[in-house]
């Protein structure tokens, strides 16, 4: 394994500063006052290292401003150190959070992250993004923002490397980290009784979307156990566009008292089309949604939602996936919990 200077070279090959252009373990090692097999497992994050020791050689190798070469780490521990991740979409905040929060986390541990973004308008399926990762040799797969469909497919292709796939439901083929999706919908559901609310709709997301559907399972269990009036959902599509045109059609004060919105898109535009139509939020229907959206708290009325923690969703997974790929023990199924953040969007139920 080698380490590659970042410093400026002169033509004859040596760095400017002095020292060789090229290094390899041994040489850091020597600096260090370690083995070189103790430089290796520090680059290649074991866990099994004297704090003081790890911080000496990482202090040496940023003093003289090397990086590994990845090409022959992976030559040498036949492992790339690279993730790659499959998402349903690449445009809903969920997603994108989560993924955000993955490649910060791989980042800190030393791996890296390339993406493969599946959209239904350009043809490319997730067995293309696994013939794609896997080409790359990615030590390790995870999927983000699942549909059914994805998920099934799957399945039935044999995958080498270990598989996280993000969803809060336990499956039986792949590791799974996820949302508590129930939990969070039992918060909002359990909010909106204690107001008062007994006529609650749920407007959903897409329903191949498994956070969506888990949602909509989550909330006609509530509601039947609470023995409110149960509803048809309104299927969405995530998009605040969406949200305005329903709440456009509605032109007479609902019999609902309280909507649910199934991703805080679709509540900014639910609001805005009761407003337009004279229906006003919290007085005459209370509308809580689901994420809390950097500018759900300064929405008027501000919006009370469910806060999903994607900096924790995406620390855990790739905690899951190391203790994976270095076969240690890993749980099968993790879930984060969820927070309601009660603001100015749900109030008691207007008078009959």
């Amino acid at each position: 394994m080698e380490l590659m200077t970042g410093s400026k070279r002169d033509e004859g090959g040596v760095s400017l500063n002095g020292r060789p252009s090229k290094l390899n373990i041994r040489d850091i090692a020597s600096l260090a006052d370690v083995s070189h097999m103790t430089v290796s497992r520090v680059l290649n994050g074991h866990p099994n290292i004297r704090p003081a020791t790890r911080q000496r050689v990482l202090d040496i190798i940023e003093e003289l401003g090397f990086r590994p070469n990845s090409a022959a780490r992976a030559l040498a521990t036949d492992r790339t150190r690279r993730i790659g991740v499959i998402m349903d979409s690449g445009v809903e905040y969920g997603p994108a959070s989560t993924l955000r929060a993955i490649e910060l986390a791989a980042r800190e541990t030393g791996y890296a992250v390339t993406s493969f973004a599946v959209q239904d308008d350009d043809g490319v399926t997730a067995n293309n993004a696994v013939g794609e990762l896997l080409a790359q040799g990615v030590d390790a797969l995870c999927v983000i923002a699942p549909r059914s469909s994805s998920v099934a497919a799957l399945r039935k292709m044999s995958i080498s490397v270990p598989v996280l796939v993000v969803k809060s439901r336990k499956d039986p083929t792949f590791l799974t980290v996820g949302v508590d999706q129930h939990l969070g919908t039992n918060l909002a559901v359990d909010h909106l009784v204690a107001l008062g609310h007994r006529d609650i709709l749920h407007v959903a997301g897409p329903l191949d979307w498994l956070d969506a559907s888990a949602r909509e399972r989550a909330f006609h269990a509530r509601v039947k156990s609470w023995g409110l009036r149960e509803r048809a959902v309104v299927v969405g599509d995530w998009s605040g566009d969406f949200g305005f045109d329903f709440a456009s059609g509605i032109r007479k004060m609902p019999e609902y008292t309280a909507i649910f919105a199934g991703n805080d898109e679709m509540a900014f535009g639910i609001i805005h089309g009761l407003h337009d139509n004279g229906i006003r939020v919290p007085e005459d229907v209370s509308i809580i949604g689901f994420d809390d959206l950097p500018v759900a708290r300064h929405l008027l009325p501000p919006l009370t939602t469910v806060r999903q923690d994607f900096s924790a969703l995406g620390a855990k997974a790739m905690e899951v996936l190391r203790a994976a790929m270095e076969n240690r023990d890993s749980p099968q199924r993790s879930k984060i919990p969820t927070e309601l953040m009660v603001r100015q969007s749900t109030s008691s139920p207007r008078a009959p």
